[in-house]
C-alpha cells in the first residue's frame, strides 16, 4: 500500500509549510496546490453543480408562468424570445421577469454572504444579520422616511444599503480594530450588541413616525414583489463586485477553518483575510437586504445545504451556495403565490422552511463542519 505524501517542508527551517490535502485548497511550499485531486470526484461535483444550475433555470421559467394568472410556458418563451404588446407578455416583461431576476441575484448574494459569515466566524448558526446588516438598514429606512420624507421603495433602498454598510463598518471597528487577537467571537459579540442598539433606536423612531413604521413593516417581511426595475442594475453590479471579492476568499476560508495559528503558520495574513471577507459580506448582504428586505434563514439554510454536496472545500461550497440559495428563494416565492388566495411574501415562506431546518441542525448528532 502506498504511503501518503508528506506535507511540504521548508528547506530553511525544516518545518512543514504546507498541507497535503487539496480539498482544503492550501498551498505547498512552492505556492502550488499539491496534486491530490481525484478526477472522478471533481467531475461529479461539476456535473452536480451543472444540474443545480439547470434546475435554477427551470424554476426561473416556472416563476414566470405561475401567479394570480397562470400563463402557459409556450407563452412565456414567446415573451422572452419574440415579445409583443399582448397583456400576458406585458405581465411577464414588466412584473414577473424582473421579479425572477431579483430573486436570482438577491438569493445568491444572501446565500454567499451567509456562507462567508459562517466560515469566517466558525459558527454553524451564523448569518449576515449578526453583523448588524439588517439593523443598520432598518434604522436608515426609518430615518429616510421619518426625517427626510422619502416615500416608496425606490427612494429608501439607497438609504438601506448605506445603513447596512455603515453598520457593518461600525461592527468591525468595535469588534476587531485595535485588538491584539483576531478572534471572530469579538466580531460576533460586537455585531449582536450594536445590532440590538440600532434595532432599539429604529423601533423607537418608527413608533414616533407612523409612516416610517408602515414602510419598515413592509420591508422587514422580505419580498420580491413590487420592486422597481431600476434596482436591478445597481444590484447586479453590487452582486458582481461581491462575487469577485468572495472568489478571492476561498483559500483563506479553508485556512481559517484550521484555526488562526495554523493559518498564520501557512503564511496567511489572518487580519487581512477577515477584512476581505467582511468587505464581501457587506457588499453582498447590504445590497440584497436593501433590495428585497430582511429575508430570514436564507443565509443560514443555503450554506448548510451546499456543504452536503460540496464537502469541506470552501471554494466548492461557495459555488454550490450561489446556485442553491436562489433556488430556495424562488421556490419560496412560487409557493407564496399558490398556497393561499392572494399572495404570501417570500420572506414568510423562507421563515416557515428555515425554522424546521434550524431545529434539525440543533438536533443533529454530528453537526456539519464549518
Amino acid at each position: 500500500m502506498a504511503s501518503p505524501t508528506p506535507a511540504a517542508v521548508n528547506p530553511e527551517n525544516g518545518q512543514a509549510s504546507g498541507v497535503n490535502d487539496d480539498r482544503l485548497g492550501l498551498p505547498s511550499a512552492s505556492g502550488t496546490l499539491l496534486p491530490t485531486k481525484i478526477p472522478g470526484a471533481l467531475a461529479r461535483r461539476m456535473a452536480l453543480l451543472v444540474c443545480f444550475g439547470m434546475l435554477l433555470a427551470l424554476l426561473a421559467l416556472l416563476s414566470l408562468a405561475v401567479g394570480s394568472k397562470h400563463i402557459e410556458l409556450s407563452v412565456v418563451l414567446d415573451a422572452l424570445l419574440a415579445p409583443n404588446d399582448s397583456a400576458d407578455h406585458a405581465i411577464i416583461r414588466d412584473s414577473r421577469l424582473p421579479r425572477a431576476v431579483l430573486g436570482v441575484l438577491a438569493g445568491s448574494a444572501l446565500g454567499i454572504a451567509g456562507a462567508l459569515v459562517q466560515s469566517m466566524t466558525r459558527n454553524a448558526l451564523a448569518e449576515p444579520g449578526i453583523l448588524g446588516v439588517n439593523a443598520g438598514a432598518s434604522l436608515a429606512i426609518v430615518i429616510a422616511v421619518g426625517t427626510f420624507g422619502v416615500d416608496g421603495f425606490s427612494g429608501y433602498v439607497w438609504f438601506a444599503f448605506g445603513g447596512a454598510v455603515l453598520a457593518t463598518g461600525a461592527v468591525y471597528l468595535v469588534g476587531m480594530a485595535g485588538a491584539r487577537s483576531n478572534d471572530p467571537v469579538r466580531l460576533v459579540l460586537a455585531g449582536v450588541a450594536l445590532g440590538a442598539v440600532l434595532s432599539g433606536i429604529g423601533t423607537a423612531l418608527a413608533l414616533v413616525h407612523p409612516a416610517a413604521f408602515d414602510q419598515l413593516r413592509a420591508w422587514t417581511i422580505g419580498s420580491l414583489e413590487g420592486r422597481s426595475t431600476e434596482v436591478l442594475a445597481p444590484l447586479g453590479i453590487a452582486v458582481l463586485a461581491g462575487f469577485v471579492l468572495a472568489s478571492f476568499t476561498g483559500r483563506s476560508l479553508n485556512a481559517l477553518a484550521l484555526g488562526d495559528d495554523t493559518a498564520l503558520a501557512l503564511g496567511y495574513k489572518v487580519g487581512r483575510a477577515r477584512v476581505l471577507i467582511l468587505l464581501a459580506v457587506t457588499v453582498l448582504a447590504g445590497a440584497a437586504t436593501a433590495a428585497v428586505g430582511a429575508i430570514s434563514f436564507l443565509g443560514l439554510m443555503a450554506p448548510h445545504l451546499a456543504r452536503r454536496f460540496s464537502g469541506p472545500d470552501a471554494r466548492w461550497m461557495l459555488a454550490y451556495t450561489a446556485v442553491l440559495a436562489p433556488i430556495i428563494l424562488l421556490v419560496a416565492d412560487v409557493l407564496g403565490r399558490v398556497v393561499i388566495p392572494g399572495e404570501l411574501e417570500a420572506g414568510v415562506v423562507c421563515a416557515f422552511v428555515g425554522a424546521p431546518v434550524l431545529i434539525m441542525l440543533a438536533r443533529r448528532r454530528k453537526p456539519v463542519a464549518v
